[in-house]
């Protein structure tokens, strides 16, 4: 089986490079402002990212959810940490959520085990 953090990655980087090399001033300063967003600011980065990680699971964005997911365990997250986030998201979004918070617990434990 191809290791599923590296397939999303090099998926997300091939297809960010060809939607930005299309020029389109719209969608650069999307990506642009969701990048300055997640920066330090008054909240710092690991909270931002889990409450980027709980939208995510709540609208059902499964990139979405791995993005954070994946910048989360870089920024310390630990385990539970995102499991008590992802259970805040399980209750909010109600139990549509349970089939992204499954593959949102596969894709912790894939980036747990390529430590």
């Amino acid at each position: 089986m191809a290791d599923i953090v590296e397939e999303f990655n090099e998926y997300r980087s091939k297809m960010n490079e060809k939607l930005l090399a299309d020029n389109n001033k719209i969608v650069k300063r999307i990506f642009n402002l969701d990048t300055n967003a997640y920066a330090e600011g008054a909240l710092d980065v690991k909270t931002k990212e889990l409450l980027g990680l709980v939208a995510s699971a709540v609208l059902r964005c499964d990139d979405c959810v791995k993005y954070h997911l994946e910048t989360s365990h870089k920024e310390g997250v630990t385990k539970e940490e995102m499991m008590e986030a992802m259970g805040i998201a399980t209750l909010v979004g109600g139990t549509i959520v349970v089939p992204h918070l499954r593959r949102a617990y596969e894709f912790w434990e894939a980036l747990e085990n390529n430590q």
